[in-house]
């Protein structure tokens, strides 16, 4: 609707067919008002170049909102639309991007970009635009597909991607910054004089003098700290000294303090004696596609596995050393383990 240099737009609906909802409201007083009866809700019949009056403006102010962060579901279901990637390949994408590459953060179900991500992309996006592309990633994986089925050759698929690539790759190695040197800050060591440079660690950026390894001079940004180690009441049974709690690429475990001279560490135990061997302890580990799950620390000796979390107690039906728990959709179950028994019990997740 033009009202002079301003353009205005009307927007509203007309019931064409009630289907289910005919029949769904319970009464009269529970059903919205029909579209049908609603005037303000209803566009009336018009014509193109009616004249119209004006009632009134009731202007409003909205704030675009920015999309949820993904989970590692809806960030699979999103794959799935844009045709990356196979059911096969999904948890190694996720494993590779998360654990083995460290350029996205999971906390708790919801994933965010590091640091080391967001600048990676930054680097990726202006010589490889099509390999950062989505539509082009797809239609690889279709050529892919038309290769299985025999409706394309292989060679033909690798030269039309490979040609075009090898010309991004030529201008990536002129133009791209080199970051595994380090970039400098403009900054002069302070014990040695020498350019202090931003380099990458496991837990970060940290700024570390050029010079290195003759000046070992460094300080962590924030952000980057490396988690301090916790102490503990256990001893190293290599050299006596103190055992502490160590922050390591797949977790926690329990090393000895006097590292690097001693390099004894274990596992950090549950506190659950292993059902199956009666020799081990139950441990948390991580898989190498980055999936948690519970094992036996006598491995490879006892190879028992759990997939969901053991719970220290016994179970009420079968007397099962302990339980299972799941945490789903805002719920906790925990069953019990042992097969043939079917205990199970639901408590909702309360949050302090």
């Amino acid at each position: 609707i033009e009202a002079g240099p301003t353009v205005f737009r009307a927007q509203g609906q007309t019931m064409k067919f009630k289907g289910f909802t005919a029949i769904y409201v319970e009464s009269r007083e529970d059903e919205d008002p029909s579209i049908e009866e609603d005037a303000e809700s209803a566009i009336p019949p018009l014509e193109e170049g009616e004249v119209l009056g004006v009632l009134g403006l009731d202007p409003k102010q909205h704030f675009t909102q920015a999309p949820p962060r993904f989970t590692e579901a809806s960030l699979i279901k999103k794959l799935e639309e844009d045709g990356i990637g196979r059911p096969s390949t999904y948890a190694s994408i996720l494993g590779t991007i998360i654990n083995d590459r460290g350029y996205v953060h999971r906390e708790r179900r919801t994933l965010s970009p590091t640091q080391l991500g967001i600048e990676v992309t930054d680097l990726l996006m202006p010589f490889f635009k099509d390999i950062m592309d989505v539509e082009f990633t797809a239609q690889m994986e279709g050529e892919l597909d038309k290769v299985e089925e025999g409706e394309l050759k292989w060679s033909d698929a690798v030269q039309d991607f490979y040609t075009p690539f090898q010309k991004d790759l030529k201008a990536a190695e002129k133009g791209m910054p080199e970051l595994k040197g380090g970039v400098e800050t403009g900054e002069a060591c302070p014990e040695c004089g020498e350019p202090l440079k931003e380099r990458w660690g496991r837990f970060g950026k940290f700024i570390a003098c050029s010079a290195y390894p003759e000046c070992k001079y460094k300080k962590n940004l924030p952000g980057s700290e490396r988690p301090e180690d916790e102490p503990t009441d256990e001893k190293c049974p290599t050299c006596e000294r103190p055992m502490v709690i160590k922050h390591g690429r797949f977790g926690k475990f329990i090393a000895c303090s006097g590292y690097p001279e001693c390099k004894t560490t274990k596992p950090i135990t549950l506190g659950i004696e292993c059902p199956e061997c009666h020799k081990g302890q139950i441990v948390e580990r991580r898989s190498r596609k980055g999936r948690t799950f519970f094992g036996c620390s006598a491995y490879p000796d006892c190879k028992f596995v759990l997939w969901q979390r053991p719970v220290q107690e016994p179970c009420p039906k079968c007397a099962a050393p302990f339980l299972t728990e799941r945490v789903a959709r805002g719920r906790r179950t925990q069953k019990c383990w042992r097969e043939g028994c079917d205990f199970s019990r639901e408590a909702e997740i309360t949050v302090a």
